[in-house]
């Protein structure tokens, strides 16, 4: 923002545009968006679809704009002289510099009380359980007869018979006229449900009206309606206003139509789909019962090729008879012919596999014989062997050598010298002769 605390000759200039600019940013960022009652004057729609209008009490007025795309969710038109809630945000129109209302959306005046009232039984019936879809009634498939609650003049009937007269022409349909709008329907429409539930004439209701407002509407939330369609105890089909309108009859109710006419359909069967239906199952029946048919006989046709005549059967079983006493006679003298044979064979087996002794006693001599000149010849052989090894040993032999003269020189430890440096002066010697033996000590060497 500008800081206007400087002195006057100091002051920045700004332009209109700014001004309004400012102004509309101070407006917007301090008051929130509100709901304003007043009355409609000076109402303007142009081509474009936005509309103008003035709002004014007994003091005051102020200009105010609802653009196309707002206003197309209103379900009525306004109009001069009517008085209306806006729920709207202050705002400045920078191009003239104007104060006026951009509106959200509106309401007559009282809606929002009726609004209140409206949130505030649905609760409370929410909490008591009017609403559990687990106590709803179900409605029958095939009523035999159909009660209406509406109006005598009401659109709304003439649309239900004409559905009803359509889908099911046959079906009886009884009225039960009460007002549906204005002072005391609420009670009107109540009472209606209550003597058509004591008279017990009908499978299934329906309560229904067209559409209005939210006042025209209202004796469908009453609590009077509501506990008498939860005491109800035929089922009780809605068809309050447009597919938008939601009252506390609708929540109550077993079922409910988004209009008169579907709640008509969802009441009673549809001749045409029943006819189609019955026609579908006439020729699915008819398909099933020629199979069936098709299938005994061509079981009969099978049956009647296995069925024999009882003579035919004893000659069939006889023959079967000779021909296996004719395959045992062959089974048998087959198998008698095999044993034989066997018994044969395994007599020359037999036969063939007993030894001759004489033969076996005069080879046995024979290897005797035999066995002993090996033995002679090898012990023969070995003899000259340890002759030739002991004449070898005993050219070996030391003590031969000690014999002759020689003698072993052996240190004190035992081992044997052959060398002169092998021993030191003053060491003590073991001399061994071929008998006997003398130690010694070394006094010289060279």
């Amino acid at each position: 923002m500008l800081d206007f605390s400087i002195s006057p000759a100091a002051q920045p200039v700004i332009s209109v545009s700014e001004l309004n600019r400012l102004a509309k940013d101070l407006l917007e960022g301090n008051l929130p968006l509100m709901w304003i009652g007043g009355e409609i004057s000076n109402f303007k729609r142009y081509d474009s679809g936005h509309c103008y209008f003035t709002l004014k009490d007994a003091q005051a007025q102020v200009e105010c704009v609802i653009f196309r795309h707002k206003i197309q969710y209103l379900d009525w038109l306004p109009d001069n002289g009517m008085q209306v809630e806006v729920r709207a945000c202050p705002t400045l129109y920078e191009a003239r510099g104007k104060f006026q209302l951009n509106v959200e959306t509106m309401r007559r005046s009282g809606l929002g009380a009726l609004f209140e009232a409206f949130a505030k039984l649905k609760a409370r019936f929410e909490r008591e359980g009017l609403f559990d879809p687990a106590r709803k009634k179900p409605l029958p498939a095939f009523p035999r007869t159909i009660g209406i609650i509406t109006s005598i003049q009401a659109a709304a009937l003439r649309d239900v018979l004409t559905t009803l007269r359509r889908r099911m022409p046959s079906l009886p349909v009884i009225v039960y006229p009460t007002p549906v709008q204005g002072e005391g329907a609420g009670q009107k429409v109540a009472a209606a449900i209550e003597i058509a539930a004591a008279r017990a004439e009908c499978d299934v209701l329906i309560v229904c009206r067209g559409g209005g407002s939210l006042e025209d509407l209202w004796a469908f939330n009453e609590e009077i309606v509501a506990r008498a369609i939860h005491a109800c105890t035929i089922p009780i089909v809605t068809g309050i206003g447009h597919e938008t309108d939601f009252t506390i009859a609708d929540f109550v109710a077993d079922a409910r139509g988004p209009t008169p006419t579907a709640a008509a359909a969802l009441a009673t069967p549809d001749r045409v789909e029943l006819r189609q239906q019955l026609l579908h199952w006439y020729r699915h029946l008819g398909r099933v019962t020629m199979r069936t048919l098709e299938e005994r006989m061509q079981r009969l046709d099978y049956l009647g090729k296995r069925l024999i005549h009882p003579g035919e059967r004893i000659r069939g079983r006889t023959e079967a008879l000779q021909h296996l006493a004719t395959r045992m006679r062959g089974a048998w003298q087959r198998a008698s012919q095999e044993h034989a044979w066997r018994v044969r064979e395994l007599g020359r087996w037999l036969s063939a596999a007993r030894p001759d002794l004489e033969t076996l006693q005069r080879q046995n001599d024979e290897r005797a014989r035999r066995l002993q000149q090996a033995a002679s010849r090898r012990l023969e052989a070995a003899a000259a062997v340890v002759d030739r090894v002991e004449t070898h040993l005993k050219h070996l032999n030391p003590q031969l050598v000690l014999e002759r003269g020689y003698s072993i020189t052996a240190t004190g430890g035992g081992r044997i010298v052959r060398d002169s440096a092998q021993v030191a002066c003053g060491e003590e010697l073991t001399i061994t002769f071929a008998r006997g033996w003398a130690g010694a000590q070394v006094k010289r060497k060279g």
